[in-house]
């Protein structure tokens, strides 16, 4: 229960982070002009803004969990005796380093990178390619998820 706590605080990140990389003074306008968007369009377009923030934080809440995973190796290592807990007692035991060993912010904020460069920017163009935008807009938004998966992998593996 505790490391669902931690992931809805990572999630929020996400919201934290666009809220500047999307003000109008930072990228906002640049990505506005980017997308094809207006101020005007963007107020009327009869979304329901509820619904979109509660949306993004599941998703961004999804994302969480497996960047825990990622960032987190002793979960594999977990998973590996998780038929036999008595084996994994004795292995961690005999090894208490392993259980924190890379669990620090810059350990995470690495795998954060590795995944904002090798998994959102190949999302975020290929799909921004068919949808004939620029390379300024996949550049503005991979640049978002990309400070997002540093800090999140930061904080999950600094704190979890």
């Amino acid at each position: 229960m505790e490391t669902l706590l931690h992931c809805a605080v990572a999630a929020l990140v996400s919201f934290v982070v666009g809220f500047i990389w999307y003000n109008p003074k930072v990228f906002g306008n640049a990505w506005m002009n980017a997308a094809g968007l207006t101020e005007e369009k963007l107020r009327n377009s009869g979304r329901n803004m509820g619904v979109v923030f509660l949306l993004c934080f599941i998703f961004s809440f999804m994302a969480a969990i497996m960047i825990q995973n990622i960032v987190i190796h002793q979960m594999g290592v977990y998973s590996y005796f998780g038929d036999s807990p008595e084996k994994l007692k004795a292995f961690i035991d005999s090894a208490p380093e392993f259980e924190t060993k890379w669990r620090t912010f810059k350990h995470g904020a690495l795998h954060g990178t590795i995944l904002g460069v090798f998994l959102a920017l190949p999302m975020v163009a290929i799909n921004a390619m068919f949808e004939m935008k620029s390379w300024k807009y996949i550049w503005i938004n991979t640049g978002y998820w990309l400070i997002c998966f540093i800090l999140m992998g930061g904080i999950l593996s600094a704190w979890v």
